[in-house]
Parts: C-alpha cells; sequence; structure tokens
C-alpha cells in the first residue's frame, strides 16, 4: 500500500505568517527607536488590512482529511516554541548585556515580544494542548509557561470546555461587562477556578490536592524554570521585562477570551441543569488573513464541538446556526479596549441573537449578572 502523500507547502504557506515575526524582532532589535511598533502592525493592523482585500473564507475542507497530509499545517506549531524561546533569550541578553537601546526602547521591544507571546504563542499553545501527543502538549506547557499562565491548560481543558457560557466558566464574558472588569475577575478567578477543577478530579480518584499527579507541580518547576533563566540571561532589569511581556501577552488571550463568547449564554433548564454547548454559543468570524495568523481560532464553534479537530480541518458555520462578528478578532479586541463603543456595536447583536435562538425567555438578569446556579456536577 502507497503511503498517503504529505500536504503541499503551498496549501499550508498561508498559515506560516507568524514567522515572519521573528525577522521583525530581528529588526526591532537591531534599529532601535520606534522599530518595535512594526510588530504590533503586522500581528493586529497588517491582517486587518488583508481582511478588507480578501474578504472571507466560507470554504470547508473534508474534515476526514488523512492526517499524513497534514505535515506542513501541523510543522508551523511544533516549530513555533524554539523560534519564540530564541527570540525572548535574545531580547533578555540585550536587556543585561546590551547597551544600543535605551530603557524606554527595550521596553517596547519586550512588548513587541509580548505581542508575538500572545498573538501567535498562546494560540498555538491552545492547538497543541488539545492534541493526544505527549509531545505537543509539552509543547504547549511550555509555551504558556514563558508567560506564567501554565493554568490556562487546566481551566481551559477542563473548566472552560465543559461549562462555556455557564457561570462555571470564569473566561465567559457576561452580557454588557466591560473587558477591563472582565479582565480583572479573570486574573483572580482563573487560577483559583483551575486549582479548584484540579483537586476535584484528583479527589474523584481518591487522591489528595498534593498527589504527584496534580499538573500544578509541573506548572510551578516549569515557570520558575522560566523565572531562573530571565534572570541568570537578563539581570534584574531582564526579569521585569520578562514579566512585563507575560502580562502583554495574557492581556492579549484574555481579550480574545473576552471576544469569543460575549454575552453568549446557555439556556439555564432549572435545577443546575443547561443545554449542551451548540455552535450558537461562539463569536466566529470567517475572515481571511486573521484566520491564516490565528490557525483558524476564528472557526470558534466547530473548536468547541471537535475540541481535538485540527486547526486546518475546522469547520465554518453559517449565520443561521452561529453569530457572526463584523470584523476579525485582531479588529474586533481592539474595538474591546474601549468598553462604550464595543457595548455600542455589540450588545445590539448579543439581542438579536437572543430573540432569534431563545425567544422564551423574557427575563435575562440572572444571566446578566453570573448569578444562575452552578452546573452539577461541575469540577
Amino acid at each position: 500500500m502507497s503511503e498517503s502523500p504529505r500536504s503541499p507547502i503551498p496549501a499550508a504557506a498561508p498559515f506560516w505568517l507568524s514567522v515572519a515575526l521573528v525577522p521583525l524582532m530581528a529588526l526591532a532589535a537591531w534599529r532601535g527607536g520606534a522599530w518595535w511598533l512594526i510588530v504590533p502592525a503586522y500581528a493586529w493592523y497588517l491582517t486587518t488590512a488583508l481582511d478588507g482585500v480578501l474578504g472571507l473564507n466560507p470554504d470547508n475542507p473534508d474534515p476526514d482529511t488523512d492526517p499524513e497530509q497534514l505535515f506542513w499545517h501541523r510543522a508551523v506549531t511544533l516549530i513555533w516554541f524554539p523560534l519564540q524561546a530564541a527570540t525572548l533569550a535574545c531580547c533578555l541578553w540585550l536587556a543585561g548585556h546590551g547597551t544600543h537601546l535605551s530603557g524606554w526602547e527595550l521596553l517596547g521591544l519586550f512588548f513587541a515580544q509580548g505581542v508575538m507571546s500572545g498573538s501567535v504563542g498562546i494560540v498555538y499553545a491552545h492547538e497543541l494542548l488539545h492534541q493526544k501527543s505527549r509531545a505537543e502538549r509539552w509543547l504547549g506547557d511550555l509555551l504558556l509557561a514563558s508567560v506564567l499562565y501554565s493554568h490556562f491548560r487546566t481551566e481551559h481543558l477542563l473548566v472552560h470546555h465543559s461549562w462555556v457560557s455557564t457561570p462555571r466558566d470564569a473566561v465567559s464574558a457576561r452580557y454588557n461587562e466591560g473587558f477591563y472588569r472582565f479582565f480583572g475577575r479573570v486574573l483572580t478567578d482563573g487560577p483559583a477556578s483551575a486549582w479548584r477543577a484540579e483537586t476535584r478530579f484528583l479527589a474523584r480518584a481518591g487522591r489528595g490536592p498534593l498527589d504527584r499527579r496534580n499538573p500544578f507541580w509541573r506548572y510551578g518547576a516549569l515557570q520558575a524554570g522560566m523565572l531562573v533563566a530571565a534572570l541568570a540571561l537578563g539581570g534584574w532589569a531582564g526579569l521585569g521585562l520578562f514579566l512585563f511581556q507575560a502580562f502583554i501577552a495574557v492581556w492579549q488571550l484574555e481579550l480574545t477570551n473576552y471576544v469569543e463568547h460575549y454575552g453568549l449564554s446557555r439556556k439555564h433548564l432549572g435545577d443546575g441543569r443547561y443545554e449542551p454547548v451548540r455552535p450558537r454559543h461562539s463569536w466566529n468570524a470567517g475572515h481571511t488573513a486573521t484566520n491564516w495568523l490565528l490557525i483558524n481560532l476564528q472557526r470558534h464553534s466547530d473548536h468547541h464541538t471537535r475540541p481535538d479537530r485540527r486547526f486546518p480541518l475546522l469547520q465554518t458555520y453559517s449565520e443561521d446556526e452561529a453569530p457572526q462578528l463584523p470584523m476579525g478578532y485582531p479588529a474586533m479586541t481592539m474595538l474591546a479596549m474601549i468598553p462604550p463603543l464595543w457595548r455600542r456595536r455589540m450588545n445590539p447583536r448579543v439581542r438579536a441573537w437572543r430573540r432569534r435562538f431563545y425567544p422564551e425567555i423574557a427575563d435575562w438578569r440572572d444571566y446578566n449578572r453570573g448569578t444562575l446556579p452552578l452546573p452539577r456536577n461541575a469540577l
């Protein structure tokens, strides 16, 4: 029997847009000044501009495609941690030993590093953590540790995917909740929620919270290793700048989380029971260029339907089945940073969504406040 051919490089090439960030970071480090702005300009504004030119991509790939044909698609996620780690290490060395960049230039450079770590690194970590391969999951863990957000693995896999759009999920943004209130809530509730989920999961197997199987031991060790490496490479200045880039990356992640499910609630059926998650419970965007950069993250409804489906095979839904955003995620996250403009643009869409899918619900106040009962049997 002949082997299945690997995917031709051109089929996967658009998803390698992210790799251009590496030479752009090198250019910013070499030239200094305001050259760091080229990184967010590329990741946020150029892709959004390309969306305006290329439009929407409604095509659905064959979900039964042979995995061998996805080799070059997978490859970009597999090489990303070494690329990001090398870039970060060079920036840290410059912080501790370089002389041609001022303090403000270093701050800009590490802002750009945070954009790279958040716009691409965490997105790729998310893809890797959903796979069955231990090596891929380890790469995902390393990417999350590099931004000190390792608990995201637990919170995402054990809580978010089971209880999205219910009060149990910290990262399901409520209707009329501004991003800054959401961000503060998630930064405190997220780690606590992840710890609670893991300890309850262990308890069901008769194990205590400090059991060696608790992944928080691994999370702590990996994050401590990253902090030690930052201090060794860049000194105290490098450590501070490492923390800064981690914050920028997390800020971008939570902006995306805010957009993905804003105001979309699963119907409460009584006694802590909720309807199953459906395509209608995620905001989607079919914009071509931003889906290249974000490896189809914007086909979010299908991701929740089949969490282990690799990104090249994610399906898109019609507006009859799943709500669609007017712009790609990068543009929508920029809008989210200005809450009055966000509410003006999105609240009418949420209200229309509610009338369309849940005309029988007259009182949404408990949904808006997050005061409905927690789901039964939730971790």
